[in-house]
């Protein structure tokens, strides 16, 4: 699995739309094993693509949906009705082969347009936000079917979200973009444990990742080098309320509180903290659900191994101690 990952407009629809002919680009080349298929038309290119949008024909049953790309290739029908028949169980649709689109839920019509896709067996498949338009149940379980269905490493599949969270849960290979750029690639788990600047680890967090200017982390005595022109990062999860300083090289900051969020099981408990200079504000992404005042006194604890530190142009220069970090239950 091949992830791609960036906010809204950074570009990822635009690459798959490069990768599947769709569009041609207005330099360099696309290649496919090897093999340069810039000029290559959409049709002569042998992949499927999912869009966020999914679309079925309908007039057509749901089987007739899922068969349609293998009549195009004029396949036969005992061939046709067995694989359609056996990509509908994966997908646990079989029971719905006889119905129009119209008579589906939309995780039904989401099933049947990625199913139409696969039956395929393409050696690419390019799904763009192909979960974005389910509600959040059935987004935990298509994501579930679709991490089983490419378990096999036998096809290349490029999947497109905004989504952090989503990105580790499908695991494979991550690509950061953003503003038609791409910002790092790598392996999930050492791209997310090791952002390469500031603007990958604010992609990489929801919520976003605290920013910190390093007169203001300095202020708090913490036994870490800061140089002064350094940016400090600091996850929101990190971040916790207690009454004393850390035993692990960590301070204590008065703070009060401006916004306390419920987000299903936990609290996003928004900050504004004392210290040099004007402080800073923080987020806190605390487990469970809390109640908080507005304009209420807390101690916001900072752990000196849990801070990611930048240079002035905004490269990492280290990053949290990942011994730590799976005590902590990073997510």
């Amino acid at each position: 699995m091949n992830v791609l990952l960036g906010p809204t407009r950074a570009g990822k629809t635009s690459l798959l739309r490069l990768f599947a002919g769709l569009d041609a680009p207005s330099a360099g080349r696309v290649l496919e094993d090897g093999r340069d298929v810039t000029g290559v038309s959409v049709r002569r290119r042998n992949l499927a693509m999912v869009y966020q949008q999914f679309i079925n024909y309908p007039a057509l049953t749901v089987f007739e949906n899922i068969a349609s790309p293998l009549r195009l290739q004029r396949r036969p029908a005992d061939e046709i009705r067995s694989r359609v028949g056996a990509i509908a169980e994966k997908l646990h649709i079989s029971h719905l082969l006889q119905r129009l689109p119209a008579e589906l839920s939309g995780g039904q019509q989401q099933r049947t347009a990625l199913a139409r896709a696969l039956v395929k067996r393409a050696p690419l498949v390019l799904l763009d936000e192909p979960l974005v338009n389910l509600d959040y149940k059935l987004r935990e379980e298509r994501r579930s079917e679709l991490a089983s269905l490419f378990a096999d490493g036998e096809t290349t599949v490029v999947y497109t979200t905004t989504e952090p969270l989503e990105a580790m849960l499908l695991g494979g290979r991550l690509s950061v973009v953003d503003a038609g750029r791409i910002l790092q690639t790598g392996p999930i788990a050492e791209v997310m444990r090791r952002p390469a600047s500031v603007d990958v680890a604010a992609i990489l967090n929801d919520p976003p990742i605290n920013i910190l200017p390093a007169a203001f982390v300095k202020a708090l005595g913490l036994k870490r080098d800061i140089a002064d022109d350094c940016l400090v990062g600091l996850q929101p999860f990190r971040l916790r309320l207690a009454g004393a300083a850390s035993a692990n090289g960590g301070a204590s900051v008065a703070a009060k509180v401006e916004l306390a969020e419920l987000n299903g099981s936990e609290t996003l408990l928004h900050l504004r903290a004392e210290g040099a200079g004007e402080g800073a504000r923080m987020v806190a992404q605390l487990p469970g659900l809390h109640s908080h005042r507005i304009g209420e006194a807390v101690q916001a604890r900072i752990d000196a191994d849990s801070l990611f530190v930048f240079d002035a142009s905004g490269r990492l220069q280290s990053a949290p101690d990942q011994t730590r970090e799976a005590a902590h239950g990073a997510h």
